[in-house]
């Protein structure tokens, strides 16, 4: 079995920052693409931003230049660094994960975690 465990979210004033994390962990073969979506309320999951195993990045539009995704392949960890937030960015942040396990590919996902952003 493999799980993404997630940590990092919270509260954060308008120009603030907060960065979340993403652990997998379990029987791990190797992982493609990490990223992280975000689903605000009434409207549907959208990718924020994903990072490939080689470390090419994709972001959506409107996080560009304020949020920085990385990975650190030796601990299985995604990070999503998230500066001058606004109201905008408040949302359930969710990872994701392409993982090889054994013989299996997997799409997993994680427990999703609150980012709100007030002034």
């Amino acid at each position: 079995q493999v799980d993404l465990v997630e940590s990092g979210g919270g509260l954060a004033q308008i120009g603030g920052s907060l960065r979340l994390s993403c652990e997998a962990s379990g029987r791990i073969t190797s992982i493609y693409d990490m990223g992280w979506y975000r689903q605000a309320p009434g409207k549907q999951r959208e990718l924020v931003a994903k990072i490939a195993n080689r470390g090419t990045t994709e972001y959506e539009d409107s996080v560009k230049g304020r949020f920085t995704i990385s990975r650190d392949n030796a601990k299985n960890t995604v990070y999503l660094q998230m500066n001058a937030l606004n109201s905008e960015d408040t949302a359930v942040y969710f990872c994701y994960a392409e993982v090889v396990s054994g013989l299996r590919d997997l799409e997993l996902w994680g427990q999703g975690t609150l980012v709100t952003v007030s002034s």
